[in-house]
């Protein structure tokens, strides 16, 4: 089924079947060739101030310069990034990138046991943390081969006087940095001082050299280090680029990134591949601030932005974003979750842009499908294999299903990761002996090569012995009015051994649960309709906003 590749028919004018893989040896050939092109344009803005390409390649070399020369570390050594969007984010990556080491991007709402897991499993030499999260730093520290911690204020970078205001508010108003010890840890503009007085030798970074640790599947256990490197990156960015290209003015979009850049998603769609285009970054540090986001949206005349479901949801249900400009908006890119019907029909609705939906995993750097680009709606699907990329549905022994029929969906390209950090047998578990990844999403493929998500193999809920997929419920009853979000979860039944649970928040606090249970009968067949219907204020969710289903079901 993976050789006629119906989907190529599909593809929108302009994007190859095929990307060069071997354009750029690594991630910081793509850097030098953005800085060379666009040396004075604007690359990353955040909190009212802008780094030109030209600062961000002065600024990671001396980050680069310091590892190497006053840290001594060794090519592959690891470095850890514990923040959220801010400008220290770009220059520390891809300062450590310069110096040909690897980064291991840290979650810094990480609590000290998950924080303790990744830093003593990647065996990272030195942490970069925002104040605001140095005391979990202070607790694992000993449990882990840490050996330098850098720390900075968010408003380090900010300048005068408003880098002291920030930080000041941030400590005494707010109180949102906790007191901490660190012996030996150096500021970050110390290191960078100190950095500038090596000069930086060029560092031979062959593309298979890993770039990133990109941990995941902390939902299935403990988690797991993914190795991506610099070829499976540079081929993501390649892929993504060519196949959003096509209307892209160079040197002049500004995305907006909310979601956090130490996130795959972030990472390789807005920051490598606006960085090809010589884009602005425009960071937003904290996108659960709603109000502050719409506000900040106002001010910037913003081109294309990223999104989970969650985001978009929020955004639209929030007041004063209908007065955002959206003249120049062209791209909107959902990933991370399913994009669920009501929200990009709103979305098209208020933008006049498509909300178009993406499926990647951290395994595959991340982009696998895409919907094309000029896709008149919403249509369900999370897209076709991008270019170099295959993509087809095996059932549990290994074998292909036919067009149309449920299986697990399966991933081969230049953008699959070499393995997990330091577990081969884990490896093996979801890549095969031919190169295919399994997702360990239940899909089907229709005839013309659309790809759907139905669900993950293990969301699934089974009610006397039918599958339920959550997706499906979630989408029925998203569409009720009075419903703000919802996630459906199967629970232990007597009779049936599964039933259907949906936790929503609600819109309209005078929805009632008799109302839900009537859309759903109107909308589901018997199994599929929710046997309890529990109201919360709040769902659990990921940092990245991804609904965790898992806690509902515990």
């Amino acid at each position: 089924m993976s050789n006629d590749r119906p989907w190529l028919a599909q593809y929108p004018a302009g994007v190859p079947s095929q990307i060069d893989v071997d354009e750029y040896p690594s991630i910081v050939s793509v850097l030098d060739n953005a800085i060379a092109n666009y040396r004075d344009r604007p690359a990353f803005s955040n909190l009212g101030r802008t780094l030109t390409y030209g600062e961000i390649d002065e600024l990671s070399a001396r980050f680069a310069a310091y590892l190497l020369g006053e840290l001594k570390l060794k090519k592959g050594d690891r470095v850890a990034i514990m923040m959220p969007n801010c400008l220290q984010y770009p220059i520390a990556t891809f300062g450590i990138l310069r110096a040909g080491l690897t980064v291991v991007n840290t979650n810094p709402m990480y609590t000290a046991r998950e924080l303790r897991h990744q830093l003593a499993d990647s065996g990272a030499s030195a942490i970069l943390v925002l104040d605001n999260f140095g005391s979990v730093v202070q607790e694992v520290l000993a449990d882990t081969q840490v050996k330098q911690v850098i720390t900075t204020g968010l408003g380090d970078m900010l300048g005068f006087p408003k880098g002291a205001i920030v930080n000041f508010v941030l400590k005494h108003v707010k109180k949102m940095v906790p007191d901490y010890r660190i012996a030996g840890a150096i500021r970050f503009k110390d290191a960078l001082d100190l950095g500038g007085k090596h000069t930086l030798q060029p560092i031979d970074i062959q593309s298979g050299d890993i770039a990133f640790l990109q941990y995941t599947g902390g939902t299935t256990g403990v988690s797991k280090g993914a190795m991506l490197t610099h070829r499976n990156l540079v081929a993501n960015m390649q892929q993504a680029a060519a196949w959003i290209g096509t209307n892209v003015r160079m040197g002049e979009e500004v995305i907006i990134t909310a979601l956090p850049l130490y996130h795959i998603f972030a990472l390789t769609a807005n920051g490598l591949v606006f960085m090809k285009f010589g884009g602005l970054n425009h960071m937003i540090t904290n996108p659960r601030d709603m109000p502050g986001f719409v506000k900040e949206l106002k001010k910037v005349p913003f081109t294309a932005i990223t999104g989970v479901n969650t985001l978009f949801n929020g955004l639209l249900n929030t007041p004063g974003f209908e007065e955002v400009d959206f003249s120049r908006l062209h791209l909107t890119l959902g990933g991370g979750m399913a994009v669920q019907r009501s929200v990009a029909d709103r979305w098209k609705k208020l933008t006049g842009t498509t909300l178009v939906e993406a499926y990647g995993l951290t395994e595959t750097s991340p982009a696998a499908c895409i919907n094309p680009m000029d896709l008149a709606d919403y249509n369900g699907a999370i897209g076709l294999p991008i270019p170099s990329t295959d993509a087809c549905i095996k059932d549990e022994d290994g074998n292909l299903v036919p067009t149309g029929e449920v299986g697990e969906l399966c991933i081969k390209g230049p953008q699959v990761m070499k393995g997990y950090w330091n577990r081969p047998e884990e490896t093996a578990q979801v890549m095969d002996s031919e190169g295919w990844l399994h997702t360990g999403d239940m899909a089907r493929m229709d005839e013309k090569g659309f790809f759907y998500i139905v669900d993950r193999k293990k969301d699934m809920i089974l009610v006397s012995g039918f599958n339920v997929y959550p997706n499906e419920v979630e989408d029925v009853i998203a569409m009720m009015p009075g419903v703000l979000e919802v996630a459906a979860v199967g629970v232990a039944d007597d009779k049936s051994g599964e039933a259907v649970k949906v936790v929503i928040v609600k819109k309209d606090p005078s929805l009632t649960e008799e109302q839900v249970k009537t859309h759903a009968r109107a909308n589901l067949t018997g199994y599929k309709q929710p046997r309890v219907v529990e109201f919360r204020t709040e769902l659990p969710k990921t940092n990245v906003g991804k609904i965790l289903r898992r806690e509902l079901r515990d």
